[in-house]
């Protein structure tokens, strides 16, 4: 399944993740370098892009990523599933976890999300893009 194409006056979608995760800086990783067509532009939630575009992010929220698409917003375990689809390539057929329920996707998602800074670090501060990927990131 090929990833939508982007309409001329459409704004890419914004990929909004735990700045300091060590878990969500190597998702933030492994799309950069999957994400061939440049599709995704990135965002931590901890950013100023996040609180303009999301408004005030309360902290239970830095547990997810948000996906935006234009109007729609995408969190926890449907954001990572629309990510996947529009990667398109093998990760596309990741898409048929929709299908699952989403108290159980989410649950999943969410014990995960709880133990991330335990199983996979903290930083102390946000992901810093290196010189090529600084067109991609917001802030």
């Amino acid at each position: 399944m090929a990833p939508k194409p982007a309409k001329a006056n459409e704004q890419p979608p914004i990929i909004f993740f735990d700045g300091v995760c060590g878990l969500c800086n190597g998702f933030v990783d492994f799309l950069v370098r999957e994400d061939r067509s440049q599709v995704f532009r990135f965002s931590p939630l901890q950013g100023e892009t996040a609180r303009r575009v999301l408004g005030t992010v309360e902290e239970s929220s830095m547990d997810s990523v948000v996906l935006v698409e234009g109007d729609r917003i995408s969190v926890k375990s449907t954001a990572a599933l629309r990510i996947f689809r529009r990667l398109g390539g093998i990760w596309s057929l990741l898409w048929i976890l929709r299908w699952v329920p989403v108290f159980i996707r989410d649950g999943v998602y969410e014990s995960i999300a709880k133990n991330r800074y335990r199983l996979f670090g903290k930083r102390e501060t946000c992901r810093i893009p290196s010189l090529e990927e600084r067109g991609r990131f917001l802030d």
